[in-house]
């Protein structure tokens, strides 16, 4: 019999048969044997492209994060003559450029782990050796630095930021409440409409992610003001 003229098999098309699994199923259910079968072939035809499950569950996670839009963050360099939030509000009228590339690069990160929620415990464990995130850190620190902050402070705002994305997309505290209005009645009377809370999830979860995003980029903007005041004052001086 002819061998085919493609293989059967491709990293590529392995990746995107265990996300489609973890998807389904959870990352519990994922196993190299189970990927095997699911994909009709013999264990040691997989481990030719993925040599362990952790080895998998990094490139699924990665296929996942690739989609994040972190291109905002490439024109920042010119971001450093950026007025201080004062000046911003009453005289341009402007947001920073850095400040649009984080709420950009937030959004678009929130919304690629919304559509695999399964992934994100995985996710949580870091960055290891998985090339889109190192590529996400990359961008992210480079361009705030290129737009002024200084280092220390351009990684604790991606650690920052990576939390507030990855801690919404973990869970939904709407729906965490029960519909039941019995269980708070004459026992937590601040929660009396608690119950409806599930009714509403997207809406109280997209609300709060915005709440949370606004006040972390206004408190940033004060910050690098700050900052950027105590470099000045300790010049003159």
């Amino acid at each position: 019999m002819a061998r085919p003229r493609t293989p059967l098999l491709s990293r590529d098309g392995i990746v995107a048969a265990a996300l489609a699994l973890v998807d389904a199923e959870g990352l519990e259910a994922l196993s190299t044997r189970r990927l095997a079968a699911e994909l009709g072939v013999s264990g040691p035809s997989l481990y030719n492209h993925v040599a362990t499950k952790d080895e998998l569950i990094d490139a699924v996670v990665d296929c996942v994060v690739a989609g994040v839009d972190v291109s905002a963050f490439a024109g920042l360099a010119g971001a450093t003559a950026t007025p201080t939030p004062t000046a911003t509000a009453t005289a341009t009228g402007e947001e920073p450029a850095w400040r649009g590339a984080l709420a950009r690069w937030a959004r678009s990160y929130r919304e690629v782990l919304a559509a695999h929620p399964n992934v994100v415990p995985a996710l949580a464990r870091g960055s290891g050796r998985r090339p889109a995130q190192l590529r996400i850190a990359d961008a992210v620190f480079g361009g705030l630095v290129d737009a002024g902050w200084p280092r220390r402070e351009a990684t604790s705002i991606g650690a920052l930021m990576r939390s507030l994305v990855i801690g919404s997309a973990l869970g939904s505290f709407a729906a965490s409440f029960p519909a039941d209005a019995s269980v708070y009645a004459g026992v937590y009377p601040h929660l009396n409409q608690a119950h409806l809370l599930a009714e509403h999830q997207r809406e109280i979860d997209d609300r709060a992610f915005e709440v949370g995003l606004a006040a972390i980029l206004d408190g940033l903007e004060m910050r690098l003001a700050a900052l950027r005041a105590g470099e000045s004052g300790g010049t003159r001086g």
